[in-house]
């Protein structure tokens, strides 16, 4: 073998040690820290956590009730924010006899280019109360 065909050999070798390598540190997403269920108060702000863990780091995003959720990077107009945790932050439960936009079922979706990963399920409620079978949703205050 000629000095050049074994630099050649040497530099594809290296390339192949080096380029498998680095595919092996990348990762999928897995999610790390699921929602929990929320009973929140009209008006009050409230989190639904979500971490995920991958590499290249992944990117999140919201599911509520199998509709993707519009935040403050989508619509500046919008009381929910995506932390960059990948936590959703709501800055007041919006709540209405008619529209009820914030209560439902939630998940989190993690992806990067080797796949995606998928939250448990969370509900936010809002906190009503009743009498008499008439229910009507306040603000409650409550100190932890």
């Amino acid at each position: 073998m000629g000095p050049l065909a074994y630099i050649l050999l040497c530099g594809l070798l290296h390339f192949q040690v080096d380029g498998s390598r680095l595919r092996q540190e990348d990762s999928p997403p897995r999610i790390v820290e699921h929602p929990s269920d929320l009973i929140v108060s009209k008006g009050e702000p409230a989190t639904l956590n979500c971490k995920a863990e991958g590499r290249p780091t992944p990117t999140v995003e919201w599911y509520k009730d199998g509709e993707r959720v519009e935040t403050d990077k989508d619509d500046p107009r919008s009381h929910r924010m995506l932390l960059p945790s990948g936590s959703l932050f709501f800055l007041r439960i919006v709540h209405g006899r008619r529209s009820k936009p914030d209560e439902g079922a939630y998940v989190c979706v993690a992806r990067n280019y080797l796949g995606e990963a998928v939250s448990r399920n969370a509900s936010l409620e809002v906190a009503c109360k009743c009498r008499h079978s008439l229910c009507m949703c306040v603000s409650v205050s409550v100190i932890v």
